[in-house]
């Protein structure tokens, strides 16, 4: 097999390619490859390795020595998978493989936003603890989790990583029913409609792929049925929230907070609602939830292994 990574800096470059080019004869590595060069770039070569690099029906067209794609992520969206199909090529992705430190992220951002750990710490730099008539500061309500309910969109294997340990803290776990899933129960939770969902939970945590039937799943609507001081947790795709409607109901005080790891557009070079410097409670991580060097060294295994099977 001969295969071009066309943008290999995604993987960072502190992961050990030896498994890759075990199974490769050859190996040729770019780290980013803007659109106007995919063409040039993947000419002459039977396996393409992408994390998001957008592959479509002419590129699939125009290099008759292609066979398979290899996307680094879970996530297709980039390539036509309609278009690859048609021409013979084979399309393969990664799962399982983030289930710890995505799992870590969405805690993490629970507890920062439950304890309102960056309002306390801006609260110290700022002088006003040196200041204070008595030994604390309790300016910022804190929410203590256990015997909270945590709701869970989309329980695949993420979503199973962030129940177990929120259960370590003492939470109820309710899985939320996304559009056109079956209610029922699951393991041993209850999944329930969204709509009876929302009211119920103290923290809402979102794992589910991006679609046309989950796009803005939560808008103005979702967010008027939560507990005003509930958690609204993304660390699966952008566009799952109405971003806009968010801002406006942190704002208004309609939730009391969220922590996102994803926006529609990333990098955000047309700005986002979320990006404003007036929302309360909020924190922004820039999708760094996956990228632990031990989840991104499983990417190059697994996908090792995919090509591997198909050699």
């Amino acid at each position: 097999m001969k295969a071009v990574f066309l943008d290999a800096a995604t993987l960072g470059s502190d992961v050990d390619l030896t498994s890759l080019n075990a199974v490769l004869d050859e190996l040729v590595l770019y780290d980013h490859t803007a659109p106007d060069q995919v063409q040039a770039r993947i000419d002459g070569f039977d396996t393409i390795l992408t994390n998001k690099v957008v592959l479509n029906a002419e590129h699939f067209n125009a290099c008759k020595t292609l066979k398979r794609v290899a996307v680094v992520a879970t996530g297709t969206n980039n390539i036509d998978l309609a278009a690859a199909k048609a021409a013979g090529i084979r399309v393969m992705n990664v799962t399982n493989y983030g289930r710890s430190t995505v799992a870590q992220h969405t805690l993490a951002l629970i507890l920062a936003l439950a304890t309102r750990l960056l309002d306390y710490d801006r609260d110290v730099r700022a002088g006003r603890w040196a200041k204070s008539d008595m030994f604390c500061l309790m300016d910022h309500p804190i929410m203590e989790l256990e015997g909270r309910t945590l709701g869970i969109v989309g329980y695949g294997d993420l979503g199973q990583g962030v129940a177990e340990r929120a259960q370590a803290f003492g939470m109820n776990i309710l899985l939320g029913a996304r559009p056109g899933q079956k209610a029922g129960v699951v393991d041993v939770y209850p999944r329930i409609p969204l709509d009876d969902l929302l009211p119920q939970v103290d923290v809402l945590s979102l794992h589910c792929l991006l679609t046309e039937d989950t796009r803005n799943m939560i808008g103005a609507r979702e967010l008027k049925m939560m507990k005003p001081d509930s958690l609204l947790i993304n660390t699966s795709r952008g566009g799952l929230v109405d971003e806009q409607a968010l801002a406006d109901a942190l704002r208004a005080g309609d939730i009391g907070g969220a922590g996102f790891d994803v926006l529609t557009e990333e990098p955000p070079r047309h700005g986002n609602p979320l990006l404003a410097g007036d929302i309360p409670n909020l924190i922004i991580t820039p999708h760094s939830a996956w990228a632990s060097r031990e989840a991104r060294q499983r990417i190059i295994e697994i996908t090792a292994r995919n090509l591997s099977s198909v050699a």
